[in-house]
């Protein structure tokens, strides 16, 4: 969870088939004599009378299964309109009936269709096996394994300038045997006085989730191979290019979560099936400093460097090197972080096999020049609230990026989609930004190209505590919650939205370098 600084932290029916034609009427039956002819004796007699009665019979039952038939086939079409009335507008070709009634029953549904292709996809890929409820071992394929070419045909190509910070802190009991997260406990307010006032507890999943949206995968688990998967193809289809990971070392955790590293392994496995990229974004575990600092960076390195997800970024001078984001890195004094990130430093990185491009979080205006002091190589801002911090400020990001040119520095906006955190910080409606159906985010895209930026990282994937995400979410309703949704859009509005922002900044891009 982030705390942000004060606070912290559609076939259409099958054509009907034509109603098979009504057997033709009989034919008309032939006088018994030629007209003008003597009749012969006994006339017609009683043998033409027979035919006449067996003609009439016939007809009677042609007509009869005429329109048996005809009943049928209405039958059969009004079954299939009532169906089509029970089908969930987003369901695709093949979908059950119905399901759209059953939010959670849907929602299984495409989380076990999704284990069932994955399982199908192991051979050749990734191997994750559930050794218990609390653990898994994931057996990776060789790193060099390449992306599957369908995929690229049928996705849009990654943008590595738009990087996006992913979350793999979720947890469910079927693959950790808990809720981890999603049973966000609810913060109190600092000031007693305001806390009193705000209900208190944790939420309980699945029903509950400690987010104001809801996930269209459910209440997931970030070891479920499906889930990574579905997260890497819409990352992927939004045309960004570069997986910003929630970091922290080996054993720890934030407040609300248990460790994660051991996903890596499978996330860069993922990420480089869908040709996307990986980078980590360093969170502020207790006592960060230095020295930690180094330690971190040589395990990423040595670990995960030699994969080919592993993201480097090419420098002005023509280097290739891995990008760390350094979240609340102004906790640290910059006299500290000078000993890792300038040349002279004690614990200096640079020009060492683990020397970086290492950027660091402003929030206020200060932290610009403590940046500098501390020897980062740029800045990001981090926050999806205009207005909140100096840093989140769309109208100061001409400034910062003046500041970032004149001492060689690289300035990173963050842009998102809105934000609000009032599922665990319910006193923090004041902070909340409002989609406005994605003009919000469309408008910090708008303000961040301005500036012209060499990278924009969006806030985020799936960061659900925030409301920051841009993940599929689907309406659902509660007994006592009624989520919100991207209605009147699709779940994908605002993975689309980010495509078309991707593509936009690819073009003008190119008209910079001209």
């Amino acid at each position: 969870m982030r705390v942000c600084p004060a606070p912290r932290r559609s076939g259409a029916r099958a054509p009907r088939p034509p109603a098979p034609a009504c057997p033709s009427a009989p034919p008309p039956r032939p006088p018994c004599r030629p007209p003008g002819s003597a009749p012969a004796s006994g006339g017609c007699g009683r043998i033409p009378s027979v035919r006449i009665l067996n003609y009439d019979i016939m007809a009677r039952f042609r007509r009869r299964t005429c329109i048996i038939l005809l009943l049928f086939i209405l039958f059969i079409c009004s079954i299939m309109m009532a169906l089509k009335t029970l089908r969930p507008d987003r369901a695709g070709f093949g979908d059950p009936f119905g399901l759209g009634l059953l939010p959670e029953l849907q929602q299984r549904t495409v989380l076990l269709d999704n284990k069932q292709n994955s399982l199908n996809r192991v051979q050749g890929d990734t191997v994750t096996r559930v050794s218990n409820l609390h653990s898994i071992t994931v057996n990776t394929v060789k790193a060099s394994m390449p992306p599957i070419n369908k995929l690229e045909e049928e996705l849009s190509s990654p943008n590595y300038n738009f990087h996006i910070f992913y979350y793999s802190w979720f947890g469910n009991p079927q693959f950790d045997g808990k809720y981890i997260h999603w049973n966000h406990p609810l913060l109190p307010h600092w000031d007693p006085k305001i806390a009193n006032n705000y209900p208190k507890g944790r939420h309980n999943p699945p029903e509950d989730i400690g987010a104001n949206f809801y996930p269209e995968l459910g209440s997931y688990s970030s070891k479920d191979p499906s889930v990574i998967e579905a997260h890497m193809k819409q990352m992927r289809s939004a045309s960004t290019g570069v997986i910003v990971l929630s970091w922290y070392p080996p054993g720890m955790a934030d407040e609300n979560g248990e460790p994660t590293d051991d996903l890596v392994p499978v996330i860069l496995d993922y990420a480089h099936k869908y040709n996307l990229k990986v980078t980590f974004h360093i969170e502020p575990y207790k006592d960060r400093d230095d020295r930690s600092m180094y330690h971190n960076v040589k395990y990423i390195i040595d670990k995960y460097g030699g994969h080919p997800a592993f993201y480097r970024h090419k420098t002005s001078t023509g280097r290739f090197l891995p990008m760390f984001y350094v979240y609340d890195s102004y906790v640290t004094i910059p006299e500290i972080w000078a000993n890792l990130l300038t040349v002279s430093g004690s614990q200096t990185i640079r020009n060492t096999p683990y020397d970086a491009l290492f950027i660091g979080l402003l929030v206020e205006e200060r932290h610009k020049h403590d940046i500098h002091r501390s020897g980062f190589d740029g800045m990001y801002t981090y926050f999806a609230t205009n207005g909140f911090s100096y840093g989140s400020s769309h109208h100061n990001w001409a400034s910062l990026k003046a500041f970032c040119d004149s001492n060689n520095l690289m300035f990173i906006p963050s842009v998102g989609p809105g934000y609000i955190d009032t599922s665990i910080r319910p006193w923090n409606n004041h902070n909340t930004r409002n989609r406005v159906n994605g003009k919000y985010y469309e408008t910090a895209f708008s303000a961040a190209l301005l500036v012209r930026p060499e990278i924009i990282s969006i806030t985020s994937f799936n960061e659900w505590h925030e409301g920051t995400q841009i993940e599929k979410a689907i309406p659902k309703r509660t007994g006592q919650v009624v989520y919100l949704d991207y209605k009147p859009h699709k779940p994908n509005v605002y993975l689309d939205l980010t495509q078309k922002w991707s593509e936009k900044y690819r073009k003008e891009q190119e008209q910079w370098l001209m």
